[in-house]
């Protein structure tokens, strides 16, 4: 049903949908399951760099010691099985992903995590939404939604620093903001207190 709200809103914003399949967060898959949802829960664990057999459907030995790694690695009880958390950890990473190819592609790897940490942040903050989804998608909150870069398939560097995000690594020491002041139209944003300088963003509270 949650997935279901999203895509509707998204619908009424005039976004283009990402072709990508969304996990739903009522279902538990465990070792002896079969399918599509299996098949794209096995490829949701390749892109995040956790599952490294083909992707045939099954969930066995190596689905479970992926998904394992996966909980261990977000704070998710790591017991193989995967249900709404394990769902709910891999679409945001989806999401997270996607924001920094968007956002930070061509930038060093310490840019890379610096953009998913600044999303982390903003669900810290009472003056932003609570969950990834609406932080994301929240208005004017990142060009890359608004102007489609979103919608391209993220490299393996993108996933990896949306991860190391939610792993704790913070290099914008809290930042909620970051911009380019090369390209930056808005003059609001030159009055938010800068924090920290890497590569073309500067990241600010």
């Amino acid at each position: 049903m949650k997935m279901i709200k999203k895509m509707l809103i998204l619908i009424v914003m005039g976004f283009t949908l990402v072709a990508t399949p969304s996990l739903s967060y009522a279902q538990t898959l465990s070792k002896g399951s079969t399918g599509n949802e299996v098949k794209t829960l096995q490829s949701r664990m390749k892109n995040a760099g956790y599952f490294h057999g083909p992707v045939t459907g099954y969930y066995g030995p190596l689905t479970k010691y992926a998904v394992a790694n996966f909980q261990l690695a977000t704070g998710i009880v790591p017991d193989g099985v995967a249900g709404p958390r394990t769902f709910g950890k891999l679409n945001d990473v989806e999401i997270m992903a996607r924001v920094v190819n968007g956002e930070a592609r061509g930038e060093s790897y310490l840019g890379k995590v610096a953009v998913a940490a600044v999303i982390l942040n903003r669900l810290e903050d009472s003056r932003f939404p609570k969950d990834t989804f609406n932080v994301v998608y929240q208005t004017n909150a990142f060009t890359a939604v608004h102007d489609g870069q979103y919608n391209i398939s993220p490299n393996a560097s993108a996933y990896r620093a949306a991860i190391d995000a939610m792993k704790g690594w913070d290099p914008t020491h809290g930042s909620i903001f970051y911009y380019n002041p090369h390209l930056a139209s808005n003059n609001w944003i030159f009055s938010r207190p800068s924090v920290t300088r890497i590569g073309n963003h500067i990241f600010a509270k």
